[in-house]
């Protein structure tokens, strides 16, 4: 199958997954379409780094996973995935995010996601069975080249579980 006709139904498959996700299950195939017309990166979480962890505790450093990001246009997306957390849990989130054009300087641009995430005790601001959905919003360092790139993502403190302020490492590849 050429690569084109790939690329095509790879760029159904996220769409019609970020659709579903968002709750717009009236578009059409050719509607939905048009909605990644900004272009499809799939994401591989690789890793995080954890800022001034309390002593004792032991984080997860390998965190396997895989996202999408359907752009809309050159400065909103939404993404969703999952991963191994760093405490060795299942996430998923899924969320919009938000790339200014004032702030892209060639390859580099700063964007900020805000959506739900799952995995992690949230005590009273959690949702779900034991409260471990919850809001999250995070600043990206994105690099993008051509069709390849990288996110580095940091993540806030989830106080509830322990969790200090983190770093996340992904690499992105453009379809």
């Amino acid at each position: 199958m050429p690569f084109g006709k790939i690329k095509n139904k790879i760029r159904r498959a996220c769409v019609a997954a970020a659709v579903a996700g968002i709750g717009l299950t009236g578009a059409s195939g050719a509607q939905a379409a048009d909605w990644c017309g900004g272009g499809i990166w799939v994401d591989a979480m690789l890793g995080s780094y954890h800022i001034d962890p309390d002593p004792g505790t032991h984080f997860e450093q390998f965190n396997p996973g895989l996202g999408v990001e359907c752009w809309l246009n050159g400065q909103w997306a939404v993404t969703a995935g999952g991963f191994r957390n760093s405490l060795r849990r299942p996430s998923y989130y899924g969320g919009g995010v938000w790339a200014p054009e004032f702030v892209h300087w060639g390859f580099v641009r700063l964007a900020v996601m805000a959506g739900i995430i799952s995995g992690y005790n949230y005590g009273d601001w959690g949702l779900g069975r034991n409260h471990t959905v919850g809001p999250v919003a995070a600043p990206i360092v994105m690099l993008d080249y051509k069709r390849v790139g990288a996110n580095i993502i940091l993540i806030p403190p989830i106080p509830s579980d322990n969790l200090p302020f983190t770093i996340g490492f992904q690499v992105k590849m453009k379809f």
